[in-house]
């Protein structure tokens, strides 16, 4: 009889530790689930602001296109690079060296939206 109890405590005792060790193994496989579930949504929300980063330019371009004759696709997405490269505060220089344009075509490219830019700080004065 005391053997049959010596059995059944070990045996309660290896069970015990097996639960244990499946614990943290669940426990593992949900945190990484989570970890994962996390990088997914925050490219997800990175491409969002990326989307809507291009609708603005877009929006700007074209409100500084009116009257004027439209641009190819190309040089939209173009034009699109060189605003934002010059929103986030690029030089000419540096805006040249990313678009691999010269520094005289980034300027005529953004001549209409410093103009823009130089009414406004006027018309806050």
């Amino acid at each position: 009889m005391e053997w049959a109890l010596a059995i059944l405590f070990g045996a309660a005792i290896l069970l015990l530790i097996l639960s244990f060790s499946k614990t943290k193994q669940s426990q593992k496989a949900a945190k990484q689930e989570l970890e994962q579930f996390s990088i997914s949504i925050m490219e997800e929300v990175y491409q969002l602001q990326k989307k809507m980063r291009e609708f603005e330019l877009d929006a700007e371009i074209s409100e500084n296109e009116k009257g004027k004759q439209s641009v190819s696709p190309k040089q939209r997405i173009l034009m699109r690079e060189v605003l934002d490269l010059h929103k986030r505060g690029y030089s000419m220089e540096g805006i040249a060296t990313e678009t691999e344009l010269t520094e005289n075509e980034v300027r005529l490219l953004l001549t209409p939206y410093l103009e823009d830019e130089r009414r406004k700080v006027a018309n806050d004065s």
